[in-house]
């Protein structure tokens, strides 16, 4: 059985191993592919892994030996999966591997905003400390996140840990989803209070998006949901960048409407440098890093493994088509 992984490098830089991958078929694994070489290193694959590599529909129709495609993420939207299913190819995702490091990125952007650490630590190395009359000097408010509302936009794993985690910086947790009634009577909905998209907006000192991005999320934080918000308050993005129109947010957030933004995700990536979040006032931005620590992507590697060995083994898992 032909193995091609299309990009690896993000999964893989050096520091996990594909040995495991490599027991189960012929393996060949490029770190990147760009579009014109897909199909030259694609033609002969079949079982493809691929993670933001796009197999649309006529890329699909022109690999005539693939039986399978394993997306190396939770999100699937890099696969035409209608077209797939037409040729018999199934596909593959791997759900909830980052659960625990995204949460985390959720609050590291949270308290760097409202803590100011990186700003100050850099103002140290500056010198400022040192020639500070007094024994301490801060230059931006210090924000205590205790007795504030955090809100939820999304309540899948995600989101629900997120929840935990205000509720253990003693924060009053919000949450909009979909399916509130899912959670009522559930020990997963304790602690927490569901709400409408608007009334979350304007009542949270804190707002994390966590939902799916399709037709009816896409730009849903638009310039009225951001003048409901406070203009002490945050947004927290992990999820994904298109959730937010970001001229929008930029505005905000150079007029002061909100006091800042932490942003692991942007429409495009890598953004271009005229994106104007990368120069408004109070944003904090990371590379897309929330999904990327070693514990993550080492689950990541052995549910895509598992996925592949079911599927030769007839018993497939994970199938989103």
């Amino acid at each position: 059985m032909k193995i091609v992984v299309l990009d690896g490098y993000t999964l893989n830089p050096g520091d996990l191993d594909w040995s495991e991958l490599e027991s189960l078929g012929a393996l060949r694994v490029h770190e990147r592919t760009p579009k014109d070489l897909l199909l030259d290193r694609a033609s002969e694959a079949e079982i493809l892994l691929t993670n933001k590599v796009v197999l649309g529909s006529e890329e699909v129709a022109q690999l005539a030996q693939l039986r399978y495609i394993g997306v190396l993420a939770t999100g699937y939207n890099v696969v035409d999966t209608a077209a797939a299913r037409k040729r018999g190819i199934l596909v593959t995702n791997v759900p909830a591997y980052s659960t625990a490091s995204v949460a985390q990125m959720v609050f590291s952007l949270l308290l760097e905003l409202s803590q100011q650490v990186g700003h100050h630590a850099a103002r140290v190395r500056e010198g400022l400390w040192s020639h500070s009359p007094d024994f301490c000097f801060w230059e931006r408010p210090l924000v205590e996140l205790d007795a504030l509302t955090l809100g939820i936009v999304g309540f899948g794993a995600i989101g629900r840990r997120v929840a935990l985690l205000g509720r253990a910086f003693g924060m009053e947790v919000l949450v909009h989803t979909s399916h509130p009634e899912k959670y009522r009577g559930n020990p997963e909905g304790e602690g927490v209070r569901f709400v409408g998209l608007d009334e979350l907006f304007a009542a949270c000192d804190a707002v994390s998006l966590h939902c799916p991005l399709n037709e009816g999320t896409k730009g849903m934080v638009d310039a009225r949901r951001l003048a409901l918000m406070k203009p002490t308050s945050y947004l927290i993005n992990t999820g994904r960048g298109a959730l937010v129109d970001e001229g929008a947010l930029a505005a905000a957030l150079n007029a002061g409407g909100i006091a800042g933004a932490g942003l692991d995700v942007l429409s495009t990536e890598p953004p271009p440098a005229s994106n104007p979040l990368l120069q408004a006032k109070n944003c904090c931005i990371t590379p897309h890093i929330a999904w990327a620590t070693r514990a993550a992507r080492s689950r990541l590697m052995a549910t895509a493994v598992a996925n592949v060995g079911a599927f030769l083994a007839g018993k497939p898992q994970n199938v989103v088509n």
